[in-house]
Protein backbone atom coordinates (compact mmCIF):
# COMPACT_ATOMS: atom_id res chain seq x y z
CA UNK A 1 0.00 0.00 0.00
CA UNK A 2 2.63 2.41 0.81
CA UNK A 3 4.41 1.40 -2.46
CA UNK A 4 1.32 2.39 -4.34
CA UNK A 5 1.22 5.83 -2.81
CA UNK A 6 5.14 6.58 -3.05
CA UNK A 7 4.27 5.87 -6.95
CA UNK A 8 1.16 8.42 -6.91
CA UNK A 9 3.45 10.82 -5.60
CA UNK A 10 6.51 10.12 -8.18
CA UNK A 11 3.72 10.57 -10.85
CA UNK A 12 2.99 13.82 -9.17
CA UNK A 13 6.76 14.83 -9.21
CA UNK A 14 7.00 16.54 -13.12
CA UNK A 15 10.25 17.06 -14.74
CA UNK A 16 10.87 20.60 -15.82
CA UNK A 17 12.55 20.97 -19.14
CA UNK A 18 11.77 24.88 -19.89
CA UNK A 19 10.56 27.30 -17.65
CA UNK A 20 7.04 26.16 -18.03
CA UNK A 21 7.69 23.16 -20.03
CA UNK A 22 7.27 19.90 -18.34
CA UNK A 23 7.21 16.06 -18.42
CA UNK A 24 5.30 13.55 -16.72
CA UNK A 25 5.70 10.12 -16.12
CA UNK A 26 2.39 7.58 -16.68
CA UNK A 27 3.94 4.29 -14.77
CA UNK A 28 2.80 1.14 -16.97
CA UNK A 29 -0.25 -1.12 -15.97
CA UNK A 30 0.88 -3.68 -13.04
CA UNK A 31 -1.51 -6.05 -15.31
CA UNK A 32 0.88 -6.00 -18.55
CA UNK A 33 -1.54 -5.04 -20.71
CA UNK A 34 -2.05 -1.77 -22.78
CA UNK A 35 -4.23 0.95 -21.60
CA UNK A 36 -5.59 4.21 -22.04
CA UNK A 37 -4.34 6.99 -19.96
CA UNK A 38 -6.92 7.71 -16.61
CA UNK A 39 -8.57 11.28 -17.62
CA UNK A 40 -8.06 11.92 -14.17
CA UNK A 41 -4.18 10.69 -14.13
CA UNK A 42 -3.47 13.49 -16.99
CA UNK A 43 -5.98 16.56 -15.38
CA UNK A 44 -4.04 16.04 -12.28
CA UNK A 45 -0.49 15.86 -13.93
CA UNK A 46 -1.56 19.34 -15.72
CA UNK A 47 -3.20 20.98 -12.29
CA UNK A 48 0.13 20.43 -10.85
CA UNK A 49 2.16 21.86 -13.97
CA UNK A 50 0.11 24.68 -13.15
CA UNK A 51 0.90 24.89 -9.54
CA UNK A 52 4.36 24.77 -10.22
CA UNK A 53 3.99 28.08 -11.67
CA UNK A 54 2.42 29.89 -9.47
CA UNK A 55 3.05 31.22 -5.99
CA UNK A 56 2.34 29.05 -3.40
CA UNK A 57 0.15 31.66 -1.16
CA UNK A 58 -2.30 31.35 -4.43
CA UNK A 59 -4.08 27.91 -3.99
CA UNK A 60 -6.38 26.09 -7.20
CA UNK A 61 -10.33 26.96 -6.52
CA UNK A 62 -11.34 26.06 -10.07
CA UNK A 63 -10.24 24.30 -13.25
CA UNK A 64 -12.00 23.58 -16.28
CA UNK A 65 -10.59 20.89 -18.87
CA UNK A 66 -11.48 19.24 -22.55
CA UNK A 67 -10.20 15.63 -22.90
CA UNK A 68 -9.32 16.09 -26.55
CA UNK A 69 -7.68 12.30 -27.25
CA UNK A 70 -6.94 9.33 -25.70
CA UNK A 71 -3.77 9.59 -23.92
CA UNK A 72 -0.88 6.21 -23.31
CA UNK A 73 -0.43 4.76 -20.33
CA UNK A 74 2.63 3.83 -21.26
CA UNK A 75 3.98 7.14 -23.20
CA UNK A 76 4.96 10.04 -20.96
CA UNK A 77 2.87 12.90 -21.17
CA UNK A 78 4.55 16.62 -21.80
CA UNK A 79 2.64 19.67 -20.42
CA UNK A 80 2.99 23.24 -21.83
CA UNK A 81 1.73 26.36 -19.29
CA UNK A 82 0.46 29.41 -20.37
CA UNK A 83 1.03 32.45 -17.95
CA UNK A 84 -2.13 33.70 -18.66
CA UNK A 85 -2.54 36.22 -15.68
CA UNK A 86 -1.06 36.87 -12.67
CA UNK A 87 -2.65 39.32 -10.25
CA UNK A 88 -2.64 40.06 -6.33
CA UNK A 89 -5.87 37.85 -5.74
CA UNK A 90 -6.29 35.77 -8.49
CA UNK A 91 -3.58 34.12 -10.81
CA UNK A 92 -4.93 31.99 -13.80
CA UNK A 93 -3.34 29.04 -16.30
CA UNK A 94 -3.60 27.29 -19.16
CA UNK A 95 -2.23 24.04 -19.94
CA UNK A 96 -2.07 22.17 -22.74
CA UNK A 97 -1.13 18.00 -22.10
CA UNK A 98 0.72 16.48 -25.23
CA UNK A 99 1.40 13.03 -26.58
CA UNK A 100 3.32 12.32 -29.80
CA UNK A 101 2.89 15.95 -30.83
CA UNK A 102 -0.69 15.87 -30.27
CA UNK A 103 -2.78 17.87 -27.66
CA UNK A 104 -4.83 15.06 -25.29
CA UNK A 105 -5.69 17.25 -22.73
CA UNK A 106 -6.60 21.11 -22.16
CA UNK A 107 -6.76 22.86 -18.83
CA UNK A 108 -7.57 26.03 -17.86
CA UNK A 109 -7.23 26.61 -13.49
CA UNK A 110 -7.58 29.81 -11.94
CA UNK A 111 -5.67 30.20 -8.10
CA UNK A 112 -7.00 32.78 -5.26
CA UNK A 113 -4.91 34.09 -2.80
CA UNK A 114 -6.81 33.27 0.76
CA UNK A 115 -8.76 36.02 1.89
CA UNK A 116 -11.46 36.43 4.61
CA UNK A 117 -15.47 36.18 3.33
CA UNK A 118 -19.29 34.11 4.19
CA UNK A 119 -19.71 30.71 4.39
CA UNK A 120 -22.55 28.30 3.73
CA UNK A 121 -21.95 24.70 2.54
CA UNK A 122 -24.61 21.84 1.60
CA UNK A 123 -23.96 19.08 4.16
CA UNK A 124 -23.78 15.96 3.09
CA UNK A 125 -26.94 13.92 2.34
CA UNK A 126 -29.00 12.13 4.56
CA UNK A 127 -28.98 9.29 3.42
CA UNK A 128 -25.02 8.58 3.30
CA UNK A 129 -23.58 6.09 5.85
CA UNK A 130 -20.53 7.43 7.47
CA UNK A 131 -17.27 5.30 6.97
CA UNK A 132 -17.41 4.10 10.57
CA UNK A 133 -20.98 2.57 10.36
CA UNK A 134 -20.74 0.73 6.99
CA UNK A 135 -17.73 -0.77 8.30
CA UNK A 136 -19.77 -2.00 10.85
CA UNK A 137 -22.46 -3.74 8.45
CA UNK A 138 -21.85 -6.97 7.57
CA UNK A 139 -20.08 -7.96 3.96
CA UNK A 140 -19.15 -4.10 4.16
CA UNK A 141 -14.68 -3.60 3.72
CA UNK A 142 -12.59 -1.76 2.33
CA UNK A 143 -11.51 -2.35 -1.31
CA UNK A 144 -8.99 -0.81 -3.34
CA UNK A 145 -10.06 1.40 -6.70
CA UNK A 146 -8.00 1.78 -9.55
CA UNK A 147 -5.73 -0.48 -10.36
CA UNK A 148 -6.44 -2.98 -7.75
CA UNK A 149 -4.10 -4.27 -5.58
CA UNK A 150 -1.62 -2.03 -7.20
CA UNK A 151 -3.88 0.76 -6.52
CA UNK A 152 -2.95 4.06 -3.74
CA UNK A 153 -6.42 4.73 -3.38
CA UNK A 154 -9.03 2.50 -1.03
CA UNK A 155 -12.86 3.06 -1.12
CA UNK A 156 -15.63 2.06 0.31
CA UNK A 157 -19.25 1.54 -1.69
CA UNK A 158 -22.36 3.17 -0.50
CA UNK A 159 -24.70 0.86 -0.32
CA UNK A 160 -27.86 0.92 -3.13
CA UNK A 161 -25.39 3.36 -4.89
CA UNK A 162 -22.18 0.65 -5.34
CA UNK A 163 -20.30 0.01 -8.58
CA UNK A 164 -22.05 -3.38 -8.84
CA UNK A 165 -25.28 -2.35 -7.75
CA UNK A 166 -27.91 -0.55 -10.01
CA UNK A 167 -29.68 2.22 -8.02
CA UNK A 168 -33.11 3.34 -8.30
CA UNK A 169 -31.91 6.91 -9.25
CA UNK A 170 -28.97 7.38 -11.82
CA UNK A 171 -26.20 7.66 -8.53
CA UNK A 172 -23.04 6.66 -7.66
CA UNK A 173 -21.63 7.40 -3.89
CA UNK A 174 -18.22 6.23 -1.83
CA UNK A 175 -15.99 6.82 0.65
CA UNK A 176 -12.61 7.48 -0.97
CA UNK A 177 -9.21 8.30 0.18
CA UNK A 178 -5.02 7.19 -0.17
CA UNK A 179 -4.12 3.77 1.47
CA UNK A 180 -1.14 5.84 3.59
CA UNK A 181 -1.02 9.29 4.30
CA UNK A 182 0.53 12.47 2.23
CA UNK A 183 2.98 15.54 2.32
CA UNK A 184 1.55 18.44 3.81
CA UNK A 185 1.68 20.78 0.20
CA UNK A 186 -2.17 22.04 -0.12
CA UNK A 187 -1.43 21.96 -3.73
CA UNK A 188 -0.34 18.06 -3.70
CA UNK A 189 -4.02 17.20 -2.05
CA UNK A 190 -5.94 19.48 -4.65
CA UNK A 191 -4.20 17.65 -7.24
CA UNK A 192 -4.83 14.09 -5.81
CA UNK A 193 -8.24 15.64 -5.21
CA UNK A 194 -8.77 16.00 -9.46
CA UNK A 195 -7.26 12.96 -9.91
CA UNK A 196 -10.29 10.69 -8.04
CA UNK A 197 -12.90 13.17 -9.00
CA UNK A 198 -12.62 11.87 -12.30
CA UNK A 199 -13.69 8.35 -10.73
CA UNK A 200 -17.21 7.00 -11.24
CA UNK A 201 -19.31 9.44 -13.22
CA UNK A 202 -19.57 7.48 -16.03
CA UNK A 203 -20.93 4.61 -14.44
CA UNK A 204 -23.88 7.09 -12.90
CA UNK A 205 -24.14 8.90 -16.38
CA UNK A 206 -24.64 4.99 -17.91
CA UNK A 207 -26.82 4.07 -15.07
CA UNK A 208 -29.65 7.04 -15.61
CA UNK A 209 -30.53 5.27 -18.89
CA UNK A 210 -30.85 1.71 -17.10
CA UNK A 211 -27.51 -0.03 -18.98
CA UNK A 212 -25.13 0.36 -16.01
CA UNK A 213 -23.84 -3.33 -17.07
CA UNK A 214 -24.18 -2.62 -20.53
CA UNK A 215 -20.82 -1.07 -21.20
CA UNK A 216 -20.78 -0.27 -24.64
CA UNK A 217 -18.03 3.04 -24.88
CA UNK A 218 -18.08 5.66 -22.31
CA UNK A 219 -15.47 8.83 -22.39
CA UNK A 220 -15.04 11.78 -20.45
CA UNK A 221 -15.54 14.74 -22.45
CA UNK A 222 -14.64 17.91 -20.58
CA UNK A 223 -14.55 18.16 -16.76
CA UNK A 224 -15.16 21.04 -14.02
CA UNK A 225 -13.75 20.81 -10.34
CA UNK A 226 -14.59 23.97 -8.12
CA UNK A 227 -12.16 23.51 -4.96
CA UNK A 228 -14.20 24.93 -1.80
CA UNK A 229 -12.23 24.59 0.74
CA UNK A 230 -8.41 22.88 1.81
CA UNK A 231 -8.91 19.29 2.44
CA UNK A 232 -6.78 15.95 3.37
CA UNK A 233 -6.98 13.28 0.52
CA UNK A 234 -5.38 10.95 2.84
CA UNK A 235 -8.60 11.14 4.96
CA UNK A 236 -11.69 9.52 3.93
CA UNK A 237 -13.50 11.50 1.16
CA UNK A 238 -17.47 11.18 0.05
CA UNK A 239 -17.69 11.29 -3.61
CA UNK A 240 -21.29 11.44 -4.84
CA UNK A 241 -22.54 12.28 -8.12
CA UNK A 242 -25.83 11.87 -9.90
CA UNK A 243 -26.97 12.30 -13.33
CA UNK A 244 -28.76 15.28 -14.92
CA UNK A 245 -28.91 14.64 -18.38
CA UNK A 246 -28.51 12.03 -21.04
CA UNK A 247 -28.93 13.28 -25.01
CA UNK A 248 -27.84 12.50 -27.97
CA UNK A 249 -25.05 9.62 -26.47
CA UNK A 250 -24.21 12.65 -23.51
CA UNK A 251 -24.64 12.95 -20.45
CA UNK A 252 -23.86 15.24 -17.25
CA UNK A 253 -22.63 13.81 -14.28
CA UNK A 254 -22.81 16.29 -11.10
CA UNK A 255 -21.69 15.43 -7.69
CA UNK A 256 -19.66 16.47 -4.36
CA UNK A 257 -16.94 15.88 -2.33
CA UNK A 258 -17.60 15.90 1.48
CA UNK A 259 -15.19 14.76 4.60
CA UNK A 260 -16.55 12.52 7.36
CA UNK A 261 -17.19 16.02 9.51
CA UNK A 262 -19.14 17.19 6.76
CA UNK A 263 -17.22 19.85 5.19
CA UNK A 264 -18.22 20.59 1.53
CA UNK A 265 -14.41 20.42 -0.02
CA UNK A 266 -15.42 20.48 -4.03
CA UNK A 267 -17.67 20.01 -6.66
CA UNK A 268 -17.17 18.24 -9.94
CA UNK A 269 -19.06 18.74 -13.49
CA UNK A 270 -18.69 15.94 -16.29
CA UNK A 271 -20.17 15.49 -19.62
CA UNK A 272 -19.46 11.96 -20.66
CA UNK A 273 -19.87 10.25 -23.99
CA UNK A 274 -21.94 7.07 -23.30
CA UNK A 275 -22.88 5.16 -26.77
CA UNK A 276 -24.47 1.82 -25.76
CA UNK A 277 -24.41 -1.52 -28.21
CA UNK A 278 -27.79 -2.03 -30.02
Amino acid sequence: MIAAVEQLLSLLELERLDRDLFRGSNPPDPSGRERALFGGQVAAHALRAATLTVDPDHYPHSLHGYFLRPGKAAAPTILRVDRIRDGRSFTTRTVVAQQDGEAIFSLTASFHKEEPGGEFATPIADDIPLPEELLAMDGTSVMPTFRGNESPFERLEVPGYGHFEQSDTPRRAMWIRTRDGLPDDPNLHACVLTFISDMGVVSAVRAALGRRNDHGMGASLDHSVWLHRKVRLDDWLLFDVSSRSNSGARGLGVGSLHTVDGVHAATIGQEALVRLPS
